[in-house]
């Protein structure tokens, strides 16, 4: 694929969305979806480019590069940026990006705590900003703006401002204002996760999975139970041995076969894990919520606290799935985790609706 595979020259796009995930390119097909089912809130075929800011990561290119697929199948023009290739990268991405950035009469973004959503936000004069889902993460930007704190992942808040931070922090305070309703502004958030401090001004959208649902499924349904992988090894909130042995421990107890990885699990952890707990470890070629919609899926799917306890019952409604998840002991965090880290997995089990909620499990 071309750098610039599917672009349409001499376009002048009314809408313009940024993703660097997998799982927000999809809110962002569910979002078009949305605002184009009938009754239809706009005229049909707006035009839709799709810019993919895409990351280093394999897995993860992998993954954009299937939805890329599916955007196109959908008819949006999808644009793909190598947006990490070398130091001089960034300044050529954001160079060839700011023409249409000044014309889109609309911006859509998946991750507004990215720094390159947040220095592409300095350039646009865009009156409608939409946020999609980009995970539990939504949930504590919105938060976050509605008490004018600065824009900081949940996972860091706590730790002091470092000094990429501080050089950054003027672009970010500019983001933050940029995202804030004012006149001839507006925002829409489009939203699975419970939202519970929503910003006045700021328009919250349900996003149920319509399109998924639509496209994919019924999935076939099997009598065993699957088992979701999550990061929070990886971004040093949860000791890895601890993890480890509540794995072994959840799969014991509810006969789990498979182990679905989160993409940004390690290989070496994921090895382990294989070898010590006899899981099969599934790395999926799409996000969890349209593998599961294609199924076959086990009839339990156990998971820590994550994106997917709010998303897979929604993606997975009108079948028999039962979505269990387990909450994080607070022995099992590092002594580098956030303060609020355990507060806040804690409130995104407690506020997941149709789902199971298990005790935490105690390792043999």
């Amino acid at each position: 694929m071309s750098p610039r595979a599917g672009t349409r020259t001499g376009t002048t796009p009314h809408t313009l969305a940024f993703v660097e995930s997998p799982v927000q390119l999809l809110n962002v097909l569910e979002w078009a979806h949305a605002r184009h089912a009938p009754p239809a809130r706009e005229e049909p075929g707006a035009q839709l480019t799709l810019v993919v800011l895409s990351p280093n990561d394999p897995m993860t290119r992998g993954q954009l590069r299937r939805m890329a697929e599916l955007a196109r199948d959908e008819g949006h023009t999808v644009r793909w940026e190598e947006a990490r290739g070398g130091t001089a990268a960034p300044f050529r991405t954001i160079g060839g990006l700011a023409p249409m950035l000044r014309r889109a009469r609309r911006v859509v973004m998946g991750d507004p705590f990215s720094r390159y959503v947040q220095l592409l936000l300095t350039i646009t004069r865009a009156a409608d900003l939409v946020v999609v889902d980009d995970g539990t993460a939504t949930m504590e930007f919105v938060g976050q703006l509605a008490r004018g704190e600065r824009l900081v992942r949940w996972h860091r808040k706590g730790g002091r401002p470092g000094p990429r931070d501080v050089l950054f922090a003027p672009v970010s305070s500019s983001a933050r204002r940029r995202l804030t309703p004012a006149r001839g502004r507006r925002v829409e958030v489009f939203s699975s996760m419970p939202i519970q401090d929503s910003p006045e001004g700021v328009t919250v959208t349900a996003h149920t999975f319509a399109w998924t649902r639509a496209r994919f499924g019924p999935p076939r349904v099997t009598k065993g139970a699957d088992m979701v992988g999550t990061s929070l090894v990886e971004t040093g909130v949860v000791d890895a041995d601890r993890y480890l042995e509540a794995v072994r421990a959840l799969a014991r107890a509810h006969g789990a076969a498979r182990y679905f990885a989160h993409r940004r699990e390690s290989a070496d952890k994921l090895h382990r894990l294989a070898v010590e707990t006899g899981l099969e470890v599934v790395r999926p070629d799409l996000p969890l919520e349209v593998i599961a919609r294609r199924g076959p899926i086990g009839r339990t799917v156990l998971s820590f606290p994550s994106t997917v306890v709010h998303t897979l019952p929604l993606a997975l409604s009108g079948t028999d799935v039962r979505v269990a998840v387990c909450d994080i002991d607070p022995a099992w965090l590092t002594d580098h985790a956030s303060p609020r880290a355990q507060g806040f997995l804690s409130g995104v089990t407690g506020t997941a609706r149709d789902v199971h909620r298990l005790a935490a499990v105690t390792p043999a």
